[in-house]
This record gives C-alpha cells, sequence and structure tokens, in this order.
C-alpha cells in the first residue's frame, strides 16, 4: 500500500487569514488546516438544548459561547460545539481560558474528539471539565480535574454536577425533544 502524501503545512496566520476570507469553518492542528463537516438538525438541537441550559445558570461574570468562538491552545486552533469561560475576554473571535468545553460526538468525528482534540483541551490550565455528548445514545462523558488528575464518569441519567459555572446540567435538559430510535441517529455528518 503506499504511503499517504505529506499534507502541506502552513503558518498560523496564513491559516487565520483563509478562515476569514472562507464560508466554510476549519480547525488548525499543528500547521495542517481540516475542513469542519457540517453538522445535523440533531446535532445543532443538542449543541441549542446545552447553550440554553448553561445560559440559565451561569454567573454574571461568566460566557457561554457556541460553535464559531474559536478555541486556541499553542499550534492548535479548534471550534468545540459549546465552551464557557470565567476570564476577562480578550479577543471576539478566540477563547483562550474556558473553563468548561463540550462536544456533541459525531460518528464521523468521535475518535479525533476523544483523542487529539480532548488532548490538547485537557492540557489547558483552567479547564476543570470536559463533557463529550452522545447523540446516539442518552449518554454524557465527562471528564473532571481531581487536582493533578482527570476523573472520569459517564453519565445516563440524572444530572452532572458542574464545576464551571457552578451548578447542574440535567440529561433531560441536553436530550429535550430528542427521540432515541434507529432512524433518527445519524449515521455521518
Amino acid at each position: 500500500m503506499p504511503a499517504e502524501p505529506a499534507r502541506k503545512t502552513i503558518s498560523e496566520a496564513e491559516y487565520l487569514a483563509l478562515e476569514e476570507r472562507s464560508e466554510e469553518r476549519h480547525e488548525f492542528f499543528d500547521g495542517q488546516v481540516f475542513a469542519m463537516a457540517g453538522a445535523s438538525q440533531r446535532h445543532n438541537q443538542i449543541a441549542g438544548n446545552i447553550y440554553i441550559a448553561l445560559r440559565s445558570i451561569r454567573t454574571a461574570n461568566c460566557r457561554v459561547l457556541i460553535a464559531d468562538v474559536k478555541f486556541k491552545r499553542s499550534s492548535r486552533t479548534l471550534y468545540p460545539d459549546v465552551m464557557v469561560s470565567c476570564t476577562p475576554a480578550t479577543d471576539s473571535h478566540v477563547e483562550t481560558q474556558p473553563c468548561l468545553v463540550i462536544e456533541v460526538l459525531s460518528p464521523t468525528t468521535e475518535a479525533f474528539d476523544r483523542g487529539e482534540k480532548m488532548h490538547t483541551y485537557l492540557a489547558t490550565p483552567e479547564l476543570e471539565a470536559y463533557l463529550m455528548v452522545s447523540q446516539s445514545e442518552r449518554r454524557v462523558d465527562v471528564l473532571r480535574r481531581a487536582g493533578a488528575f482527570w476523573h472520569f464518569t459517564s453519565i445516563t441519567d440524572g444530572s452532572i454536577e458542574l464545576p464551571c459555572p457552578p451548578g447542574v446540567l440535567s440529561l433531560d435538559e441536553i436530550y429535550a425533544d430528542i427521540v432515541f430510535d434507529d432512524s433518527s441517529v445519524p449515521t455521518s455528518e
């Protein structure tokens, strides 16, 4: 089997110029640019449910950000589905210090969301929790900072105690109006 050709790398400045002109969103990962697939209605509904729930529990000094605000850490620029930051904003398009990041898992992105993307988020000192929300079943995988370690919990019922913003996010809020049957679960996005 022939080796995959090497991808061309570009600078962060080139990426930002491309992103400013582009109608599509791209993530930037160590000099490589990856186009983002469009999200399904189900994906957007779950992310929207989370956004609405977090807006209702956030404190005055916290911001809930969704979809089009970039997360930046060293040589990586990503688009989380939802994030919360309680530090002063320094850029209207980029967040560098979120305390909570949430990804709604898609069949085509789940491995990346649980792999390289997760490791990038967890390296952020201000991050207190990372949530990975399933579209195919009522399940949220939670990684919560516990000192120098991360504690993993998989929640299938009830609610999630959030360290930031302080409060509770219920699975009923996350999955409001979502029906689980074989015909409603996306096989790709």
